[in-house]
């Protein structure tokens, strides 16, 4: 990158040195005492001045780019924005020095021992609280302290936990939160990792950045080490609360980055005190389960009762030994901010040493004299519940008005056991890029760990950074406008790279796609399927209808305009919507200006089931419900797809005549992610159940359209026209004019729709397609009766092979429709949809899975 004297970053430092001194900043990481950069910032700050206004205009946009095109969002629930808000990296990255990172790893690694034993002391012997060292209410009151799990497993371990730090005015590093429920930030932490170095290559490695490949690789061999089974090949999977959980996309991406399975409370069961996975394959075991699902949602069976989260009979399982997790259930209660209190004391007690990295001082409000310091100092602390309520959250004080911190007092004063007061600890500051240039923002670094065998633990060298959004604000979440950096620790030399998978000695053959696939996940990707082609008939059905719209109105035209009518007749037969009146809009006595507004609901109308846009919601749904198994390219492609219909969403004025341009590029978008499917799944479970999915819609669309547009005989010329129609909305006018190079009829129109096996559009074409793919699903034998579905599909291959083309096109005299052809597409239509029933009931709902486990 070349810039000129003229165009580069104007010089800064003494503005952020004033910048610093004037908002009264004490500590800040990238200067000393005497304004001057510390030299490990040198190459980063270097490259940043060499930068000119466009460079680093161009450097925002190729990380919003590939923010965008990986599809990295956090969802923060009640944000008029939207609930998916897109990850915001900001592109400086936080440096630490090789002596820094010792300091922090060993004080990391201690507080994980320490941590690890008070969790076993809780939920076993209770020493601490018998010997006076922790107040029971501290403990008993928090509602993470589940009286189920005591004495379940003598052995239980926290396999993953992190710690969110910052540098006091003093230089030393301060805990501010443990995290040990289900700690995130690992996932984003790699994606922020990922756009770092594409975004900087060289001073990556001029700078001797640790990887963190290496402790991916630590963790997912102690999660293998966990299997209760002691095999090879353990089934690990991930539990998730879902697509609205807050970190879903860290889920879905840990889980395809580590190879493991996502799963939902649904898809596993207890059987026999096991738990099982609700596979396409039918039931199989589980060994392993990584919790991201809160412990008392866990199992609503022992646990909290009103949860469907979770599932029934967890808890059995662990006792029974059957099933690991990490983390253990009850392990949040460590999450306890009151703790910290107590810890320097615990610390000698348990190991016989100091913290090596205190937590900023903590006074529980239980106890009388800190309830009183409390109260008094309440203004110049932070006040946190115990139990980190939502609707409490993290308050600092001195931002509360005389009546709110009255209010404050108050409820402190009601239920002193649960509050506590920590000191406001002056955070250090970073530098961060705010516009175009570099200003100071208050930071907050988690360190993660992760349980390596026998009460040792390994470190991410490197972790998820979270500065401020403004100056002087100490509030670094998501929800506040927080934004992420990488987090750079630098080496002695450049690392080699590192791969997460095991080397060749270690090798082995996994378990068939189809026996780690959740029947969710397969349902997901059936109906992702039949959504994206319900999208892309629509769509097609919709560009013809403008089309002849807009033919119309230039033409003044009654035949044209009764082709209008024939073609929105077929668009709500083939979106089952009902139309809107012409005479008023539903409930009101506004005209409605037809068919322009009809036109427009359908396409733009969210909230009418059928239309454009709720069907391409619905199939947003079904590909985010599934967000671990797309590779990145399609996931671009359906981000895409997302980011136009959003936008065209928000437009304050949307007219018609925009449109074929849109649905041209929407079909074009659905057609490239077909190719992609098509390239690059292997034929297994998911792309079968994807692949089926598309052909079973493309054959129950092809028949409601012909119905509607070929049933009936209109006269020569309105035949001529509505069967050209009827091509032109199947994307197979084309084809037809190359092969009977003739005005389309009858019986070329359906030798063609309905009898070619050679026609992808062909309804014969769909029903051998899925014939293919039914005798590859899981559980079929290639001899012994044929099920349910496979039997429908057989008699609509029959039919359709039987059925005399001639007799099809002739038309009634006394009713004026073509009867023969009706009677087909009904018996086809039956069938079409109890394969569909027929596979609900095999792959989806598991009616049958209680003789899969014999």
């Amino acid at each position: 990158m070349v810039t000129t004297e003229a165009s580069r970053m104007p010089i800064w430092r003494d503005a952020y040195v004033n910048l610093a001194k004037t908002a009264g900043l004490t500590a800040d990481e990238m200067l000393l005492p005497d304004g001057t950069v510390q030299p490990l910032w040198s190459p980063v700050i270097e490259h940043f001045e060499s930068l000119g206004k466009s460079d680093i205009r161009e450097l925002r946009q190729a990380a919003l780019r590939l923010i965008h095109e990986n599809g990295i969002t956090y969802n923060v629930h009640g944000d008029p924005r939207g609930t998916q808000r897109p990850w915001e990296l900001d592109p400086v990255p936080f440096v630490l020095a090789a002596e820094d990172w010792e300091r922090i790893q060993s004080g990391l690694i201690q507080r994980a021992k320490l941590l690890n034993l008070v969790l076993n002391d809780l939920y076993g012997a209770r020493s601490l609280i018998n010997e006076g060292l922790l107040p029971p209410e501290l403990i008993y009151s928090h509602s993470e302290f589940l009286r189920p799990c005591a004495g379940v497993d003598a052995s239980r371990e926290l396999i993953l936990g992190s710690a969110d730090m910052a540098r006091g005015p003093d230089g030393r590093i301060w805990i501010v939160n443990d995290r040990t429920q289900a700690p995130s930030g690992s996932g984003y932490a790699l994606e922020n990792r990922g756009i770092s170095t594409r975004l900087f290559p060289g001073l990556f490695g001029r700078c001797k950045v640790r990887r963190l490949a290496p402790f991916f690789r630590s963790l997912i061999k102690t999660l293998n080490g966990l299997s209760p089974s002691k095999t090879n090949d353990p089934r690990i999977v991930i539990l998730t609360p879902g697509p609205l959980a807050e970190t879903y996309f860290e889920h879905a991406y840990l889980a395809a980055y580590l190879g493991v399975t996502l799963v939902q409370g649904d898809d596993l069961t207890v059987r026999d005190r096991r738990v099982w996975l609700r596979s396409l394959a039918g039931l199989e075991p589980v060994d392993v389960i990584v919790r991201r699902l809160d412990s008392t949602f866990c199992d609503p069976l022992t646990l909290r009762s009103d949860s469907y989260l979770g599932v029934p009979g967890l808890l059995e399982a662990v006792r029974a030994k059957n099933v690991a997790l990490a983390n253990p259930l009850g392990s949040g209660v460590l999450e306890n901010p009151g703790l910290m209190a107590f810890l320097p004391r615990i610390a000698q007690h348990f190991l016989g040493e100091s913290l090596l990295l205190p937590s900023s001082a903590t006074w529980w409000c239980g106890q009388k004299n800190e309830c009183q310091y409390v109260l008094a100092n309440l203004k110049d602390l932070v006040i946190k519940s115990i139990d980190r309520s939502p609707d409490l959250g993290t308050i600092f004080a001195d931002r509360l008005s005389a009546a709110e911190l009255q209010a404050l007092r108050d409820k402190i004063k009601a239920n002193p056991d649960t509050f506590v007061g920590q000191e406001r600890v002056t955070f250090s500051t970073l530098p961060c890029l705010i516009k175009e240039e570099l200003q100071p923002r208050h930071a907050i670094f988690r360190g993660t760990f992760a349980a390596i065998g026998n009460g040792e633990f390994a470190i991410m060298p490197g972790g998820l950074t979270r500065a401020a959004s403004e100056l002087g604000n100490f509030d670094v979440t998501a929800r506040a406008g927080g934004v992420a950096k990488d987090t750079w620790v630098l080496g002695d030399a450049p690392e080699p790279f590192a791969s997460l998978w095991s080397e060749e000695g270690d090798r082995h053959q996994l378990a068939p796609d189809e026996r780690n696939l959740p029947s969710r996940s397969g349902e997901n990707l059936f109906w992702a399927g039949r959504y994206a082609e319900r999208t892309e008939g629509t769509a097609r059905v919709l560009r013809r209808t403008l089309q002849n719209y807009f033919d119309g109105i230039s033409r003044n035209d009654d035949v044209q305009d009764q082709q209008l009518d024939i073609l929105i007749i077929a668009l709500h037969r083939v979106t089952e919507t009902l139309p809107l009146s012409k005479s008023a809009e539903p409930g009101t006595n506004v005209p409605v200006n037809y068919p322009e507004d009809e036109l427009l609901s359908m396409l733009m109308d969210r909230n009418r089931i059928g239309t454009l846009s709720a069907t391409l919601k619905s199939f947003i749904n079904a590909c985010y419900g599934v967000r671990d198994l797309w590779s990145l390219d399609s996931w671009r492609v359906i981000d895409s797809i997302d980011a136009q219909w959003k936008s065209l969403q928000k437009s304050k004025a949307v007219f018609l005549f925009s449109f074929p341009n849109e649905l041209n590029s929407l079909i074009t978008q659905l057609m490239a992610l077909t190719g992609l499917n098509l390239e690059s799944m292997t034929r297994q479970a998911g792309w079968l159940m994807l692949d089926t999915g598309r052909r079973l819609e493309r054959g129950l669309l092809l028949i409601s359209l012909l119905r509607s547009m070929l049933l009936e005989r209109r006269g020569e010329s309105h035949d001529y026209l509505t069967m050209e129609n009827f091509l032109a909305a199947s994307d197979s006018l084309v084809t037809h004019q190359r092969r009977f190079r003739s005005q389309p009829n009858a019986e070329s129109v359906l030798s063609l729709m309905l009898l070619d096996e050679n026609n992808p559009r062909s309804l014969l074409y769909q029903v051998a397609r899925m014939q293919n793919h039914a005798v590859l699903l899981p559980g079929k034998k290639s001899t012994g009766p044929l099920c349910a579905e496979d039997k429908l599909l057989l008699r609509a291959n029959t039919q359709l092979k039987l059925c005399d083309v001639r007799e099809l096109a002739q038309v009634d005299p006394v009713s004026g429709r073509r009867e023969h052809l009706d009677k087909l597409l009904k018996n086809l239509a039956t069938l079409l949809t109890g394969v569909s029933e027929g596979m609900t009931l095999t792959y989806f709902s598991h009616v049958k899975s209680t003789s899969l486990l014999g």
